[in-house]
C-alpha cells in the first residue's frame, strides 16, 4: 500500500487539493506557497525515510477558534507537508472503505452532502417515524478513542509502514500556549485525515443501526434515529447510549440529547414545520433555523456597515457572495416570507450607506437633484435633521434610490435569487410541458376526432 501512497500521481493530486485548501502554515511557518518547492527538492529523501520506517512528522500547531455560543473550538493545524502525506494516505485508504460504508451516511464522502441527509430525514418524518432520537456526541473528534480506532484500520489494512505512519500522526504532540501537550485520544480538527478516520469510527454504529433494521440519518457525528412511537424511541436511545459508552467508548451530551418531535427538531441548519394543506395531516416542509437567519442576518448587516472602507460596488459583490452561499444550501426550505422583509430591510441599510457617503449637505441637495427632486425639496431634504436610519427609510430616498436604480447598479434582491435556484432545482419531472407528438395524417385524426364529439 505504501507505494500507491507514494505514487507520483497519488502525490500530486494530493498535492493539488492541499494547495487549493489553501490554509494556515503548521509550526514549521512553511506556507502552500512554497510547498511545491519543497517538495520538488526534498521528494526522494521524504520517500526514502517513509519507505524505512525513519519518517517523524511534525508538532501539530493548536489553534482556538470562537464558536457560535461563545465557547471555542480546537483545530489542529500539522505542517503542509505532513497534509500533503495525509492526503495522499486518505486517498488511497477512501478506496478500500468507502464499499464498506452504509447508504444513510452522507458526512465526508464522495457525491454526498448535507441536503441529501436533510431530504432523507424529511421522508422519514413524512412516512409516519415522528419520534426522533436526536444524539449529539459530546467533542467527538477529540474523544476517539486511539486504540479502537487502530483496530478498526487493521482489518482492512495490511501494510505496516500505512499503519505505523498513521499511528505516529495520531499520536503527534500539539503545541498549545508555547507548550507541547501529548495527545492520547482524538483526531485533530484540520488534518485531512481526520473525515475518513471519523468515518471509519462511526461506521461500527452505521452497522449496529443497520443490524437493529432502524431508520436513520448521520452527517459526520451529528446523527438522528427516526421512530413512529415515544416508547421505542426511549428503548432506542438507552441501547445506543450503552453502545457508544461500551463499544466506542464514545461520551454523549446530555443536554443536547434527547427524544424530538419534529417541530422542536433542527438537523443541519434546517427545521421541519407542518405543511398546513388540506388533506395533507402530519406532513413536513423544510424551513432555516433561527439560528441560520440570525447567522445571515448578521454577515448583511457586517457587509453594509456605513463605516466599513468598501465602495458601493464592492459592497453590492460581497452581499451577492453571502448570498448566494446562504441561498444555494438553503434552497429547499420554504424562506419567500422572511426573505421579502430581509430585503426590505437590506436596501434601508444600502440606502443608509449612501446617504452616509455623500457627508455634507451640499452634495447631497446636488445628488438629489440629480435623482430627480425639485432644487426646492432637494434643499430641504439635505438640511434634514433626522437621523440616518430614519431618512434611508423615509421618501427621501425611497422614492430616489428606488429598487430599479440599485438593480442598474448591480443590486440583486434575495427573493429574486432564491426564485431562481429553487424553481430549476425543485421542480418535480412531472411539471414539465409534455410533447406532443402528431402522426403524418394528425389533421385527418385530428378531424375526425372533432366530429366524433
Amino acid at each position: 500500500m505504501i507505494e500507491q501512497v507514494l505514487n507520483r500521481r497519488n502525490m500530486m493530486r494530493a498535492y493539488r487539493q492541499v494547495a487549493s485548501n489553501k490554509g494556515a502554515a503548521g509550526i514549521d511557518g512553511m506556507s502552500v506557497k512554497a510547498l511545491y518547492a519543497h517538495l520538488s527538492q526534498n521528494r526522494e529523501q521524504l520517500e526514502s525515510s517513509i519507505r524505512k520506517g525513519e519518517y517523524q512528522p511534525q508538532p501539530i500547531l493548536g489553534v482556538e477558534i470562537p464558536k457560535s455560543n461563545g465557547k471555542s473550538r480546537l483545530l489542529g493545524i500539522p505542517t503542509v507537508t505532513d497534509r500533503v502525506l495525509q492526503q495522499a494516505v486518505g486517498q488511497v485508504l477512501a478506496i478500500q472503505f468507502e464499499m464498506d460504508f452504509v447508504d444513510c451516511s452522507y458526512g465526508f464522502r464522495p457525491n454526498r452532502n448535507a441536503r441529501q441527509a436533510v431530504i432523507k430525514a424529511l421522508e422519514y418524518i413524512n412516512a409516519g417515524y415522528q419520534y426522533i432520537v436526536d444524539i449529539d456526541l459530546k467533542s467527538f473528534f477529540d474523544e476517539v478513542d486511539h486504540c479502537i480506532l487502530l483496530q478498526l484500520l487493521y482489518r482492512k489494512v495490511h501494510c505496516r509502514l500505512t499503519l505505523r505512519l498513521i499511528r505516529k500522526w495520531l499520536r503527534a504532540p500539539i503545541l498549545l500556549n508555547g507548550k507541547l501537550v501529548k495527545r492520547r485520544k482524538g483526531v485533530p480538527q484540520g488534518s485531512p485525515l481526520s473525515p475518513l478516520l471519523s468515518n471509519i469510527m462511526l461506521n461500527e454504529l452505521d452497522k449496529e443501526l443497520e443490524r437493529q433494521g432502524l431508520r436513520y440519518v448521520r452527517y459526520a457525528d451529528d446523527f438522528s434515529v427516526y421512530c413512529k412511537s415515544e416508547s421505542t424511541a426511549r428503548k432506542i436511545g438507552n441501547n445506543l447510549f450503552l453502545f457508544l459508552k461500551n463499544k466506542l467508548k464514545l461520551p454523549i451530551n446530555r443536554e443536547k440529547s434527547g427524544i424530538r418531535r419534529p417541530v422542536s427538531f433542527t438537523l443541519l441548519g434546517y427545521c421541519f414545520v407542518p405543511t398546513y394543506v388540506k388533506g395533507e395531516k402530519g406532513q413536513y416542509q423544510l424551513v432555516a433555523s433561527e439560528k441560520s437567519w440570525k447567522t445571515l442576518r448578521g454577515k448583511l448587516k457586517q457587509a453594509t456597515r456605513k463605516t466599513t472602507p468598501m465602495s458601493f460596488d464592492e459592497r453590492i459583490q460581497k452581499l451577492k457572495e453571502i448570498a448566494r452561499g446562504w441561498l444555494n444550501y438553503f434552497r429547499m426550505a420554504s424562506l419567500q416570507g422572511k426573505l421579502r422583509e430581509l430585503d426590505g430591510w437590506l436596501r434601508n441599510r444600502l440606502r443608509y450607506c449612501i446617504w452616509h457617503h455623500w457627508k455634507k449637505p451640499e452634495r447631497k441637495r446636488k445628488n438629489l437633484i440629480r435623482l430627480g427632486v425639485d432644487p426646492v425639496h432637494a434643499f430641504q431634504w439635505s438640511r434634514s435633521r433626522m437621523g440616518g436610519w430614519r431618512i434611508a427609510q423615509s421618501p427621501i430616498l425611497v422614492t430616489t434610490i428606488t429598487l430599479e436604480r440599485l438593480r442598474r447598479r448591480g443590486y440583486e434582491s434575495l427573493l429574486s435569487y432564491y426564485g431562481k435556484v429553487a424553481l430549476r432545482l425543485n421542480e418535480p419531472p412531472c411539471t414539465r410541458p409534455v410533447r406532443t407528438v402528431v402522426p403524418k395524417n394528425g389533421f385527418l385524426v385530428i378531424l375526425l376526432w372533432f366530429y366524433l364529439l
